[in-house]
Formats: structure tokens, sequence, C-alpha cells
């Protein structure tokens, strides 16, 4: 199953526990629905492997759970921005365009004046002028004046036609976020489709293997994450700065709280939104997704960690926990689950970011 669907050490809630309370697995996704692609199928008649079936079921949902949440934030925040781009946009279009106009009413009363002053030679003009001097400055300002608004004009349209293009291009680009934030859409309710399966599985456990599964996943965590018996030893190694630690701190004092998909505290979250909320007590804004925070500071190797470094998970980078020391992240895990303390070595890791 994947590996980081473990249940948390003493000091939050039991990954088994949770999947117990049926019930927690469908508020971490917003429904339950009907049956699915993934009814449940006939129960195997061995026990152990009745139960190992429904764990690795429903391990399988929630990592696919995970990767959607991630790639939705993803979304989300490219969306933000774009609106923020196309408004900016609007609002030099509409600048520009209250600038052309105002051109356009000089040029047509220079055009007015022209045209009155056109039914007379520029000579004859002159001659009848009773101060041609004033003339002739009155025609060079009225040609410079001229000169300065068709190069005033070219460029004002020039500019438009950029923002056009530019607002053209925002405008698209909201459009294939539409369509992906509707594709997302249906992938969740996929996802809670199967959820509804999973839940089935687990009420087909007797209460004796709902028991069993619990005890095993407590003491496969313990072995995982804790050198003695009682709680994990993070070590003495000290954090990479002092906004390092006080983001550790922070992380840390949200052990138990529940895992939320899309939420960044502060009492909820999902893997990320713990990493972005945690930091922001420190008073550094992180970017929103996992992806994201893989590029948010300086890689350093696994073996040159210290507590407060983003730990980075999996290939695709879908996952993130913060290190707190001795081998151990603090994380939140997936769906039904709570934040807890986890072995670094419980999931592949792709990589380790020091802020």
């Amino acid at each position: 199953m994947s590996v980081h669907r473990r249940p948390q050490l003493p000091g939050g809630h039991a990954l088994a526990r949770a999947l117990v309370l049926t019930a927690a697995a469908t508020t971490a996704v917003g429904a339950s629905v009907g049956t699915g692609a993934w009814g449940a199928p006939a129960a195997p008649t061995d026990p152990s492997r009745r139960t190992a079936d429904v764990k690795s079921r429903v391990d399988r949902l929630y990592d696919e759970a995970e990767q959607a949440s991630e790639r939705a934030n993803a979304a989300q925040e490219e969306q933000r921005r774009l609106q923020d781009e196309a408004t900016h946009l609007q609002e030099q279009v509409a600048t520009g365009q209250e600038e052309l106009n105002g051109l356009y009413t000089d040029l047509a009363t220079a055009a007015a004046a022209q045209y009155r002053d056109g039914g007379l030679d520029p000579a004859v003009r002159l001659m009848l002028e009773s101060d041609p001097a004033a003339y002739l400055t009155r025609a060079r300002a009225l040609d410079q004046a001229a000169g300065r608004q068709g190069e005033t004009l070219h460029r004002v349209l020039e500019r438009q036609r950029r923002l056009d293009q530019r607002r053209a291009e925002a405008t698209s680009k909201l459009a294939e976020l539409e369509d992906v934030r509707r594709s997302l859409a249906a992938s969740k309710e996929e996802i809670r489709q199967r959820l509804g399966d999973a839940q089935r599985l687990l009420g087909g456990l007797t209460a004796a293997e709902r028991a069993r599964l619990a005890e095993d996943d407590d003491a496969a965590a313990a072995r995982r994450a804790a050198r003695g018996p009682e709680r994990p030893d993070l070590g003495d190694r000290p954090a990479s700065s002092g906004r390092a630690a006080t983001a550790l701190a922070a992380a840390i004092s949200k052990i138990g709280s529940p895992y939320v998909y899309g939420s960044t505290g502060p009492r909820t979250f999902d893997c990320s939104g713990l990493m972005y909320w945690s930091w922001r007590q420190a008073g550094v804004s992180l970017p929103r997704t996992s992806q994201a925070q893989a590029n948010a500071g300086r890689r350093v190797s696994l073996s040159e960690a210290q507590p407060g470094d983003l730990v980075i998970f999996y290939r695709d980078m879908h996952h993130v926990g913060m290190y707190a020391g001795g081998g151990v992240v603090v994380h939140a895990p997936y769906p039904g689950a709570r934040v807890r303390y986890e072995s670094v070595n419980a999931m592949p890791v792709s990589g380790v970011v020091r802020v």
C-alpha cells in the first residue's frame, strides 16, 4: 500500500481508528455517494487477507485524492493569478481608451480649424493677415501639435493593440482553467464514489478485524517513527534558522488537527496547507502547492536535513512534510487522518528544501 497511509504516533488519532469511523472519510471529501466501479467485491475467506485488501484499496483511494487535491490547489492559484492579471490589463485598456478618446477630440478640433482655414491658399491667407508673423507662429504650432498628436495616437493605438492581445490571452487562459476546474471536479466526484465503496468494504469487516487493524497500524507507526517505546526522539540537531524553528514549532502545535482538502488552517490542513500556515507564523509566505514548495528554497541532501526543512515526497512531488529531526517529519497525511509525526523513510523522498 502507499507507505504514507499510516497511523500517527501517540498524540494524534490513528488511521485505522479514523477508518473504523468511516464517516471521517466522507467528511474529508465532503460527501458520500452510491455504488460505483469500486463496489465491494466478494470478501476473501482468510480474515487477514480481507483486512489487507481493504487497507490497500483505501490507501490507493487516499493517494489519488491527495494528488487531485494538489492539482486543484495549483489550478486555483493559477486562476487567481490570471484573474488579477486580467483585471490589471482591463484597467490599462480603459485608461488607454480614455487617452485615445481625448486625442480624437483634439484631432477633431484641429481638423475643424484647418477646414475653416482651408478655403484660402496659405500664401493668400498670409497676405491677408494683419499680423503675418503671428499667423506663421500659429501655423507652425498647429503643424507641431498635429505631429505630436499623430505620434501619441500611434503610440496609444499600439499600446491598446498589445493590451487587447494580452487580454485575449488571459481570457483564453481563464477559459482553459475553467475546463481544468470542471475536470478536477469530475475527478473528485469519482474519488467520492470510491470512498463510498471503501466505506462499504470497511463496514464488511467484523469488530474484531477492525480492532486488530487498529492495533497493527499503531504498532507499525511506533516502529517507523519512534526510537524508543514511547515517543519519537527528534535528536538535538538545531533548526536551520530562527524562522525554521518557529515554523517547526507551529507545525508541531497542530499535531492532531484533521486533514481537509484545500485547507490552510488554522484548525484543518492538507499537506501543503500545513507547511504554508506554519511558515506564515514565521513571517514567510510559501507557495501554495507541494510542487511549488519544492522550488521555494535551496535544495539539500536528506543527510543534511535540519529541523524546519521541507521534505518533498514521491516522484510527482504531490506530498510534503516538515523535517522535525531524528529522521522524523511532521505532516498532514491524508483524508480521515490527522497531523502527526512520521518516519522520513515511510515515503519515497523526492527532495529536501531549506527555506
